[in-house]
């Protein structure tokens, strides 16, 4: 029996399911994590043949003694993962010391972990990638900024989704952040890149130990996270119907570049939304980064929905036979709405599950450790046409104030990037409210917003 190790399997909630589909395909599932075993949900407890709890995932001592208890007590450890960003680090560091040959080493962090590293692996694979400088004193980055113009975005290095990340339009704003720089982060290294005028298409995707696909997706986020973090807004995105030839042209070239293997992977690139000189033509592909991990939060599940498949099940099979016989059956959209407490929504969660029941596949509070980027209230729902998906959207996110009819039409201009060579086809919907609210709703709730939306202004 193969032996192996889960890192944090009660975090994302829905990992559990990786470590059930581990234990069905005959795999000795050892489970490290911080939480303790009583608080561990029943469905997790019983997809792990044994628990080791820690007193903190940080302290590399203890889970260092955690995996020799295991190696110890069972054997030579075969596979060591968590399928998380915040690990993956630390995953290549047990690996590496306990001689796990299955899985990425400390000495290829850099070019999976540092965007900067990164560039040089996309452009191998032929894919263009935004203009650089590593940030250091005012003048390097003004000569920078001269160069590309603003606004910039800067992030760390070597970072984790789009914490910590700011977009910069002016000689002011590039001297406050290296001041704040200075004072909070010192040490942190960050890397400096000309603004995209894009979207986000993903490439998801399960790769076998040959290096060769066995399954493949993606997702479109017609909204920056970056701004979402950073505006406090809604978040949405989706999985796609059907993957666009060129993005898994893109995320097949780059599988090969990096030279991945037995891995779930999560890559993202721009799709250009207008042309933009020194970075090529509306509706190119253009490199963003690369993430050896699932796609965050609850993607895997919506996947799942989108496909009629279940990528747990897939993910595991390729670990313990190599393969899988999973089928994928019929294909639809699954859109993404987090919706953000403190707004002032046309319909209530009640009236939306009234109408969209029959779609609904998830409905749950978010995280708080994942409501930064996602929102506080989700909704997943499935829909075999994009003018349906366009409409739940509509409906998800339509807020009472006078300027609804200006953003609703500002969320079907960035819909529709989502599928370039089908645009023209895509007739414009009805995007005002397809059940008119109560009167009670409109009344208790117009008077806020308008504070609201004037603050916003501000």
């Amino acid at each position: 029996m193969s032996n192996f190790i889960f890192i944090s399997p009660n975090f994302p909630t829905n990992y559990w399911q990786f470590c059930r589909e581990l234990k069905n395909d005959g795999m000795n599932v050892l489970g490290i994590g911080d939480q303790p075993y009583d608080e561990l949900k029943p469905e997790l407890k019983d997809s792990l043949n044994e628990y080791y709890k820690v007193g903190s995932l940080e302290n590399y001592d203890e889970v260092y003694r955690a995996v020799a208890f295991f190696t110890f007590k069972y054997g030579r450890i075969d596979w060591l993962e968590s399928n998380n960003e915040y690990w993956l680090e630390r995953d290549a560091a047990l690996r590496t010391d306990f001689h796990i040959t299955s899985g990425f080493q400390t000495e290829d962090m850099p070019r999976i972990k540092y965007k900067s590293k990164m560039k040089e692996y996309y452009q191998k694979a032929g894919i263009a990638t935004a203009r650089y400088h590593m940030v250091d004193d005012f003048e390097g980055c003004k000569k920078f900024t001269e160069e590309v113009g603003y606004p910039v975005v800067v992030k760390p290095d070597n970072g984790v989704g789009a914490s910590d990340t700011h977009r910069l339009s002016d000689e002011e704003e590039l001297r406050t952040f290296l001041t704040y720089k200075s004072i909070h982060h010192p040490d942190v290294s960050y890397i400096m890149e000309e603004f995209v005028r894009a979207e986000v298409n993903s490439y998801d995707a399960i790769i076998d130990g040959s290096g060769n696909p066995i399954f493949e997706a993606g997702n479109v986020s017609p909204m920056s996270i970056m701004d979402i973090v950073n505006d406090n807004d809604n978040s949405i995105y989706y999985i796609i119907k059907d993957l666009p030839d060129d993005t898994r042209a893109a995320g097949r070239a780059v599988v090969k570049s990096f030279g991945v293997k037995s891995r779930f992977v999560h890559f993202e690139f721009f799709r250009m939304s207008e042309d933009q000189a020194g970075m090529g033509k509306k509706g190119q592909i253009v490199a963003l980064e690369v993430n050896m991990r699932p796609c965050g939060g609850f993607t895997p599940d919506m996947i799942n929905f989108a496909r009629s498949t279940n990528v747990y099940k897939i993910w595991a099979d390729m670990i313990a036979f190599g393969g899988t016989d999973m089928p994928v059956g019929e294909h639809f959209y699954c859109p993404f709405a987090g919706r953000r407490d403190g707004k002032h929504f046309v319909y209530s969660h009640e009236q939306l599950m009234q109408k969209y029941q029959g779609n609904m596949r998830m409905v749950d509070r978010i995280p708080d450790a994942l409501s930064g980027a996602m929102g506080n209230q989700m909704y997943v729902a499935t829909f075999p046409t994009f003018e349906e998906m366009e409409q739940f959207y509509a409906d998800v996110l339509a807020v009472t104030d006078e300027n609804n009819d200006a953003i609703q039409q500002e969320l079907v201009n960035v819909l529709t990037l989502g599928e370039p060579a089908a645009k023209a086809l895509i007739p414009k919907p009805n995007l005002s409210p397809a059940v008119k609210p109560t009167t009670a709703v409109t009344k208790t709730t117009t008077k806020a917003v308008t504070k609201t939306d004037s603050r916003k202004k501000k």
